[in-house]
């Protein structure tokens, strides 16, 4: 026999017997709904939706099991008046296209989801006082609790310090000092290893294409590229400066490709490498045989370049995890004391890279 509505037969274990299913056909369930179908009040549902630890086990099971039954779910804005939080997360970011900044925003979304929290992004063009503040306040009415800005470059910083935002912020790349945190690569330990290991292998010393003036770690590859060779005795060339692009590698590669002394290429990101070995290759010059060539980043394609390509490996996910992570310490805490700011790198050494030729 078919029960009837309302009788309790047909309701799911762990919830009270006489209380009626209700059709939600068309209809979305509320707070009050589950609280009629877990026998409890609508303040109980809520302090379990706010995770209360004044909750009894058994009875927010009961409530939980009332809201899959319903197919409830809270709606953002109720949370928000019962916490005072938005739970939603503001990211800044500049230049997205690129593979660094695109994989740390990948790593952010995915985080945040899994803590429960939205995202809303906003990617500009441009980095001045204006555009930056423009962003903040949008956010700010947003009701973001934090703010991530992936700021590159050194004006993002200045703009970013100039703007007023009165909620936790976190920057990549870029320490903007005591007022705000930051997590950044450790891009001068990456230089050094790609210089050490060139010089190692025999060569006098080392050209070096390098990103855009006023990028962080552009900058910060240069001067560690500088100091190496500085502290062996070797030869220090002016770099050729690039704009991340495998145009500019090729360009500039050009130009080094027809100069027999070049032995050793090191690009500042794995897309100016690409364009150095082109040159290279239509210039006669052997990969590694005549000169050797590290890219930086360790984009998915570079093992499968010809040669593959030797590359720092930098970890764009964990920066963006370690990122989020430490934002919502300061929201929810604990703090994570154990996290650290600078996310360490690894040379990926293959077959790019060979002793120098010998005359």
């Amino acid at each position: 026999m078919t029960p009837r509505a309302g009788d309790g037969d047909g309701v799911p274990p762990g919830l009270p017997k006489g209380r009626s299913r209700r059709n939600f056909a068309g209809a979305r369930p509320v707070m009050d709904d589950v609280a009629r179908l877990a026998g409890v009040s609508k303040q109980t549902v809520s302090r379990v939706l706010n995770d209360n630890p004044a909750v009894r086990p058994e009875t927010r099971e009961v409530v939980l099991t009332a809201m899959r039954t319903l197919g409830y779910r809270p709606s953002r804005s109720a949370r928000s008046l019962a916490s005072g939080r938005t739970r939603m997360l503001g990211v800044i970011s500049f230049d997205a296209a690129l593979y660094g900044p695109a994989s740390i925003l990948t790593a952010i979304n995915s985080a945040a989801q899994d803590a429960g929290y939205l995202v809303s992004s906003i990617a500009l063009d441009t980095a001045d006082r204006a555009t930056v503040a423009r962003a903040v306040d949008t956010l700010s009415a947003e009701g973001a609790d934090g703010v991530i800005a992936i700021a590159p470059q050194r004006w993002v910083g200045k703009a970013l310090a100039e703007a007023r935002l009165d909620t936790p912020l976190m920057v990549l790349e870029n320490d903007l000092g005591k007022d705000a945190s930051f997590v950044t690569a450790d891009n001068w330990a990456g230089a050094r290893m790609v210089t050490e290991h060139l010089l190692d292998l025999g060569h006098t010393t080392v050209r070096h294409i390098a990103g855009p003036t006023g990028w962080l770690s552009a900058d910060r590859r240069v001067e560690a590229w500088r100091a190496t060779l500085k502290a062996s005795g070797a030869v220090v060339h002016e770099p050729l400066v690039g704009d991340w692009s495998a145009d500019s590698g090729y360009e500039l590669g050009r130009g080094l490709a027809d100069d027999p002394d070049v032995t050793a290429i090191f690009a500042s990101n794995d897309q100016m490498a690409l364009g150095v070995l082109r040159a290279l290759y239509e210039s006669g010059r052997r990969v590694p045989d005549d000169v050797s060539v590290v890219g930086y980043d360790d984009i998915p394609e570079a093992a499968h370049l010809l040669p593959p390509l030797t590359t720092v490996r930098t970890d764009f996910p964990e920066i963006g995890t370690r990122s989020l992570r430490l934002l919502l310490s300061q929201l929810d805490g604990p703090p994570e004391p154990e996290l650290g700011r600078v996310v360490p790198v690894e040379l990926i050494v293959r077959r790019s890279t060979g002793p120098v030729p010998t005359r």
